[in-house]
């Protein structure tokens, strides 16, 4: 499953993320993941929280973010979710004209195929997003 939380930048999505995770590491059974493009909300995050500073592991496209989310499911065998900040610059997608589709539908096969969710902070408007994801909006900012 997918989730996700979308809005321009500057709107408060990383707080709704940073919340989320902070609440469901109290029901969580596995392992969480956030993932950032730095470690500047290190403190904001429940030590139970592994943080990941995905500029420290040289991702150029979409396809290099695919493979890491993959390394990083291989890894922990008891991972539950993921969280996504900076998705858009994570993936390398940001100031570009390529399609948020390709990696979103990539992102919900890995969540079927491990039983990995993922919540993902976008800078996009939810009316932005491809249609076949606008039901995966769980805010919109």
């Amino acid at each position: 499953m997918i989730q996700i939380i979308a809005g321009g930048k500057g709107k408060g999505k990383t707080k709704i993320l940073l919340d989320k995770v902070n609440a469901d590491v109290i029901t969580a059974k596995g392992s969480l993941v956030y993932i950032d493009k730095n470690t500047k909300h290190m403190y904001e995050l429940n030590n139970k929280v592994r943080l990941i500073s995905a500029t420290d592991y040289m991702i150029d496209d979409e396809d290099g973010f695919l493979g890491f989310i993959c390394g990083i499911i291989s890894q922990d065998h008891d991972l539950e979710k993921v969280y996504l900040d900076g998705f858009l610059k994570i993936t390398g997608i940001e100031g570009t004209d390529k399609d948020v589709s390709y990696v979103l539908k990539k992102i919900e096969n890995i969540s079927a195929k491990f039983k990995v969710d993922f919540v993902i902070s976008i800078s996009l408007e939810a009316s932005a997003l491809p249609a076949e994801f606008k039901d995966k909006v769980i805010a919109a900012l």
